[in-house]
């Protein structure tokens, strides 16, 4: 279980997930030492992992895909875990509702869009059948989301340090440096420029540029991962709307806004809008549900899938609280051949 300490400690990473150590005691109102030491624990742990997002363009060359599977009696588990080992697969979580099985894939490429929906995950023993969801575009992403415990004050410590969503720009090619550089910002986003610099073995200035360049331009996005449970939000779910033409982009808007939005995007399918949220527990989803959804003009129906174990976030194996491997396919990212 966290503390107060810890819950603290997350919430200033979220706000600014590259800050020192010494900004982030400031913060907390604790020591440099024993932030540093909590720090530590909840990543020997496997409980906290600070990663670099990347752009969609670095992974493929298509969007993503929410697939639901419906299953066999008996195969539910078997299921899940066969597609969490699917280097395509982003987000995996077994549900009750709309499907047995609720996934994010991120195709290769287009020219394997077909294959993966219509063969590699139909064929998975114990599917009985698949319906998918075309992201279009997104209206909320996890690395924004936050457990709200900071005081103006404490955020007014850490704003210095804060990376702030901008819109994104026209991705461009990357540079032998850039690319080395992202791959290993991916793996920890909290990589300083001395640490960069000793790795690609050049000057810390250059790391420097290298650095606020990337995150400048979005190509990577730092991201705080840990279970919502953790954080005191146990009840995740998937929300499947239907909207009024004309209402789609108002509704996605408003939803991405929402405090419970981890993933919020406009799809084409049986659904226009899909919201990923996490909640405190029943009474919270159902004020949203009666109250602050109800709110919303153009809604026409809603269907919703309660989340019963996430096997995957993000390309990371989760078992329970605990982060495992992380396996996100860099498609651009590949050492050049010599």
């Amino acid at each position: 279980m966290l503390d107060d300490l810890d819950l603290d400690l997350v919430s200033a990473l979220q706000e600014a997930p590259r800050a020192p150590i010494n900004a982030l005691a400031d913060a907390v109102g604790s020591s440099p030492s024993t932030v540093g030491r909590r720090l530590q624990r909840l990543h020997a742990g496997r409980l906290l992992r600070v990663i670099g997002q990347l752009d969609w363009t670095l992974i493929s060359d298509t969007h993503p895909r929410h697939v639901w599977i419906t299953t066999a009696p008996g195969r539910l588990q078997d299921v899940a875990r066969k597609l969490a080992e699917l280097p395509e697969a982003q987000y995996v979580a077994m549900t009750t509702g709309r499907a047995d099985v609720y996934c994010t894939v991120r195709p290769l490429g287009r020219e394997a869009v077909k294959d993966l929906l219509t063969q590699r995950i139909p064929s998975v023993p114990g599917v009985v059948s698949t319906q998918s969801d075309l992201v279009l575009k997104p209206f909320g992403r996890a690395e924004a989301w936050r457990v709200d415990r900071l005081a103006e004050a404490q955020r007014a410590v850490l704003a210095p340090h804060r990376v702030d969503p901008q819109e994104v720009v026209e991705p461009h090619a990357l540079s032998e440096q850039e690319r080395e550089a992202t791959r290993l910002l991916h793996a920890d986003a909290r990589l300083t420029s001395s640490d960069l610099s000793r790795a690609l073995g050049v000057s810390q200035s250059t790391a420097h540029r290298l650095i606020a360049g990337l995150l400048e331009r979005q190509v990577v996005r730092p991201r705080v991962e840990i279970e919502p449970a953790l954080l005191g939000f146990p009840l995740e779910v998937a929300l499947s709307l239907s909207t009024e033409p004309g209402s789609t982009e108002a509704v996605g808007r408003a939803l991405g806004r929402h405090p419970s939005a981890r993933y919020v995007s406009m799809v084409a399918g049986n659904a226009t809008v899909i919201h990923q949220g996490v909640f405190r527990g029943e009474e919270h989803l159902a004020d949203f549900l009666s109250a602050d959804l109800a709110a919303l003009p153009g809604i026409r129906s809603v269907e919703v899938s309660v989340v019963l174990d996430v096997l995957r976030r993000y390309w990371i194996t989760r078992t329970g609280p605990r982060l495992g491997q992380a396996d996100l396919p860099l498609r651009f990212l590949q050492p050049r051949r010599a």
